[in-house]
């Protein structure tokens, strides 16, 4: 599928940072066939707190195949011409990593 920048901010959009998408949503949302086949891995849960526990469909799993919201949302931003390494330096939250990409973003 062909991505271009208006496609490319839409999916950016809908990226929160502590989300795997399945490679079904990834086809389905247009993520290009060659990054799901880059960013696709194999999560496992973390079980010491909420955040690093992996659920699906309420239920918690100990592992999940998919891509990382976050790599995707910088990915995106790279291919919008964002300098990512820059923002993400100073950044150690996902979700707050993703809302300053989207920023970034926002402001070219």
């Amino acid at each position: 599928m062909f991505l271009n920048p208006t496609k490319a901010m839409l999916l950016l959009s809908k990226c929160r940072g502590d989300e795997i998408w399945s490679l079904p949503t990834c086809r389905k949302e247009g993520v290009p066939e060659i990054w799901i086949e880059e960013l696709a891995d194999a999560y496992e849960s973390g079980f010491d707190k909420d955040q690093n526990t992996i659920y699906q469909k309420q239920q918690m799993v100990n592992q999940y195949h998919g891509v990382s919201d976050l790599q995707l949302a910088i990915r995106l931003a790279e291919f919008l011409g964002i300098d990512t390494a820059a923002i993400l330096n100073c950044i150690v939250d996902r979700r707050t990593q993703v809302q300053a990409l989207q920023e970034a973003v926002d402001e070219i």
